[in-house]
């Protein structure tokens, strides 16, 4: 029979899994709680950082339909459960893993896939998504002007044109 505070916690984590849009599974050796509390709040409001069993944590995410965690929980192991955009958080795991070299980032998931270190690293040097929207209007307004110029030219050329007969009928 189950223990029912496993059971618990499976569910826990599982509904973690079901409402997150992805996770960092990180290795947490070393770090005070003092330092995980100021993860914590570097992390952000939208992004729960749960210390989990391996275990545990692997019954829970294939309950939750992701199986790309099987067999790679090893160690003290915390995840980082993001809701909305993963890039600031993962920016923010990056920043604290260099500061702090006890925390270790040992994979991730995203939109069904299993992140290695590198694409986790990848994901934290994308620009925000603000910023990326605001370069892709910029891009489309600068297309739309030189778009106006184009067809404000035969008109222009035109006007230039019996300006310049009317200048030398005046002639």
């Amino acid at each position: 029979m189950a223990n029912p505070e496993k059971v618990d916690a499976v569910a826990e984590i599982t509904e973690l899994f079901r409402s997150s849009d992805a996770a960092v599974v990180t290795e947490y050796r070393g770090l005070s709680v003092d330092q995980l509390k100021q993860l914590r709040r570097a992390l952000g409001s939208e992004t729960t950082y749960a210390v989990v069993k391996n275990t545990l944590t692997e019954i829970a995410a294939r309950e939750a339909g992701i199986d790309v965690f099987e067999g790679q929980l090893s160690g003290p192991t915390a995840i980082a459960f993001i809701k909305g955009e993963p890039v600031e958080p993962a920016k923010a795991l990056r920043d604290f893993a260099k500061e702090h070299e006890q925390l270790v980032i040992k994979s991730g998931y995203f939109e069904g896939n299993l992140l290695s270190v590198a694409d986790v690293q990848q994901l934290a040097d994308l620009e925000s998504r603000e910023v990326l929207l605001a370069k892709a209007a910029g891009a489309m307004k600068a297309s739309m002007s030189k778009a106006a110029a184009v067809f404000n030219a035969p008109l222009s050329k035109a006007v230039r044109t019996v300006d310049a007969l009317r200048v030398k009928q005046e002639a």
